[in-house]
């Protein structure tokens, strides 16, 4: 096994240059020996070890995951200030915002270091190396021992790597597989976890076009916000106190005025979440036909009650806005991507790819041995359908879907301890859930969630196999006639846990009896016993799926030694390099790689819910005045686009320049191109940015909050 992919990096060292600039997510500790020259050529000005170092400060030290990957963002300032997109900070803007202070409305900006807000829970994570450990993982690993005793042999050595790396200090190492576990990666991080917000801008200028505009181009939203990391007096991190100190980075990226031009450079570090460029024709097709399908068919349901109930006032918006925003995100993006995938025939590229890749196994006896059953393997994965559908409406459905469910398995470990007689276990298990409860109540409306149970459970029993029902459902069509909203109305009026007072009340004196008599949780754990069903028979029925991908992208690889190769996401430090351009969606059709304020003002719709503006925004629009941050053409430019290969995790990822300074934030990808996840094409992908120079207007003319940009080092 180890042998099978042991020239992989070997013959990646040794690629031409022909590797296309606009696809790829590297690893930025092989730029100097994979990408650097072609970078150069493209007109970088920066050294690899001025991106990439472990021993000085360089680019990687200003960039940081936050919230373990979920977002981007980069570090702008000495004293730790932080740029990302606005849709990144959304949560914790909500959690801040009240009809007394509604800074989803209106926006925040901090005048000092004392009016900055602080955020339970949220983190920022650096990466501090990263380390090929595959010889290590492999060593004494081959191909006839038992996969359980690979298994027992391979974990045994990445614990001993993790231990090994992280020695005495208080870094986090973790070993990740890379290449459909071909190759193994040691990544050292340090995670931040008191994280301050700085300022926003409105929703009506962070969100911009809304779900309209979401995943489209042209747009002109300034999707960014800010935040500051804070440690403690000594410099590491620490939890949230008062005597914390904003922390000083090893490297901060300086912010450019020059503004952008067709064709300039254009760089990307950050956080890609997850592609599966590899993915085979069978995997493609489920996909498209059971995952994407059933995301939009729950989510389209849940969306529609969701957006009932925030029409109905300020209050319910607030609560309500970052759950919206979560769900329909994907929801499109799903709808985007069967449509892209539908058009540009990536199945039919997939079956071509699968070919040529058979007819080469086939030409060789020692191939065949090696490779031969990869793509069966990977083939038998995928007849089972039914466990299959049951585990995305699972997700989509049931734990996705209503609330109150979720949130009652919190209570499993006091009601552990109610079997028990230890009065003192049983409070201080009591009381930690307890702790718990105000949060989750303040955004949650029990008639809104008791709505979504009525109609997703109805869809569940509707899509998926009987034996894979939980038992309330026949409940519901003996007991009530497969009336699911009774059932639903009845279930939510006498549980303890759609209701604040009747939990804290049962949390006062609990009781094991309670517990067992509760229709929520009892649901809930009819639901668990048939997701642990629906679990147990998609492993049965994946079982060779893992090592037919890993075989299957070995031997791509291996036969296509001349061609670029680069992992799929996870989450890790990637780099992508590109330029900026303009592009043609469809016939007759061209656009332009940049958008000015003067559509923000066409666009704009008072009032309107995805295109409502400030007033003060378009006054100093009509007024001009943009001081220094305006283009060379006179007018305040927003958002531009290049062919930066990003996905999901990217956003609020730095976007620079050849020389490493800050020209935008990368917030979406376009429409055009939504199977770039899993087919990248190169003549329609873009990755859609806002413009630092906006950025620093919004900030400074339009909320006076000068001082933040003063903090900065601005390259003029």
């Amino acid at each position: 096994m180890k042998k099978s992919f042991v020239g992989l990096f070997a013959f990646i060292l040794f690629l031409s240059l022909q590797v296309k600039a606009d696809e790829g997510m590297w690893l930025p500790s092989l730029i100097g020996k994979l990408n650097i020259d072609k970078m150069h050529s493209m007109g970088l000005k920066l050294s690899a070890e001025q991106i990439y170092s472990i021993n000085n400060s360089s680019l990687k030290d200003a960039v940081v995951a936050m919230d373990y990957g979920s977002c981007t963002a980069e570090i702008v300032s000495a004293d730790g200030l932080l740029l990302t997109n606005h849709h990144c900070g959304f949560g914790e803007i909500q959690k801040h915002s009240s009809v007394e202070h509604d800074y989803l409305k209106d926006g925040f900006w901090a005048k000092n270091h004392e009016e900055e807000l602080s955020n339970p829970g949220k983190s920022v994570t650096f990466l501090v190396r990263m380390e090929d450990v595959t010889d290590q993982v492999f060593k004494g690993i081959s191909d006839t021992m038992s996969v359980a005793s690979r298994q027992e042999k391979m974990g045994k050595a990445i614990a001993a790597i993790e231990k090994e790396a992280k020695g005495t200090t208080k870094y986090e190492t973790r070993v990740r597989p890379l290449f459909e576990a071909n190759v193994y990666y040691l990544f050292v991080t340090e995670t931040f976890r008191d994280i301050r917000l700085v300022g926003t801008p409105p929703q009506s200028i962070g969100k911009f076009g809304g779900e309209a505009d979401n995943w489209m181009w042209p747009r002109h939203t300034g999707d960014f916000s800010m935040f500051r990391i804070y440690c403690a007096p000594d410099g590491k991190p620490a939890g949230y106190a008062k005597e914390n100190v904003p922390y000083h980075p090893k490297h901060h990226l300086p912010v450019s005025l020059k503004g952008v031009q067709m064709n300039d450079f254009t760089m990307i570090l950050g956080y890609p979440g997850r592609t599966n460029r590899y993915l085979t024709s069978f995997g493609l097709k489920n996909t498209m036909d059971i995952v994407n399908n059933i995301r939009v068919k729950a989510r389209a349901a849940k969306l529609e009650i969701i957006k009932d109930y925030m029409a109905k006032g300020d209050k319910n918006r607030i609560q309500y806005a970052s759950k919206f925003a979560g769900s329909s995100n994907y929801y499109k993006y799903s709808i985007g991507q069967n449509m892209g995938l539908s058009a540009l025939n990536v199945i039919d590229k997939k079956l071509s790819i699968e070919k040529e890749f058979t007819t080469w196994v086939n030409s060789d006896p020692a191939r065949k041995a090696k490779y031969g059953e990869a793509l069966n393997s990977i083939a038998k994965s995928y007849l089972s359908v039914d466990d299959k559908v049951a585990m995305e409406y699972s997700r989509e459905a049931l734990l996705g879907g209503p609330e109150v469910f979720r949130f009652s398995m919190g209570i499993g470990s006091l009601y552990q301890e109610l079997k028990g007689n230890d009065k003192a276990k049983i409070k201080t298990a009591a009381e930690k859930f307890k702790a718990s409860i105000d949060e989750f109540y303040k955004d949650y409306d029990a008639a809104t969630d008791q709505k979504i149970t009525a109609v997703l459970t109805k869809m569940y029993a509707e899509n998926v196999a009987a034996k894979y029902q939980p038992s309330f459902i026949a409940e519901i069509k003996n007991k009530y006639k497969g009336d699911f909203a009774a059932y639903a109305a009845k279930i939510y009026k006498k549980s303890i846990f759609p209701d604040q007072q009747k939990l804290e009340a049962f949390l006062n004196n609990p009781s094991k009896k309670t517990l067992d008599k509760d229709p929520v949780y009892t649901v809930m754990l009819s639901m668990m016993e048939a997701m642990k069903l629906v679990g147990e028979d998609n492993r049965k029925s994946s079982a060779g799926l893992e090592n037919g991908r890993k075989l299957f992208v070995a031997g791509l690889n291996e036969m296509n030694k001349d061609k670029n190769i680069y992992p799929d996401a996870n989450s890790t430090m990637r780099l992508t390099y590109g330029k900026v351009g303009d592009y043609n969606p469809r016939d007759g059709v061209h656009y332009n790689y940049f958008t000015t304020l003067k559509g923000y003002a066409e666009k704009g719709v008072t009032g309107d819910a995805d295109f409502d503006f400030p007033q003060h925004l378009i006054d100093l629009y009509h007024a001009g005045n943009y001081g220094r941050y305006a283009d060379q053409d006179g007018t305040l430019h927003t958002c531009f686009t290049t062919n930066n290969d990003i996905t999901g995790g990217n956003s609020g990822s730095p976007v620079m320049n050849a020389n490493g300074e800050l020209i935008g934030l990368a917030f979406d990808g376009n429409w055009e191109a939504m199977s770039g996840d899993i087919a990248y094409e190169a003549d329609l992908q873009k990755c859609i940015n806002v413009d630092i120079r906006f950025v620093l207007w919004i900030i400074d003319k339009y909320a006076g909050a000068k001082h933040l940009v003063d903090e900065m080092t601005v390259a003029q």
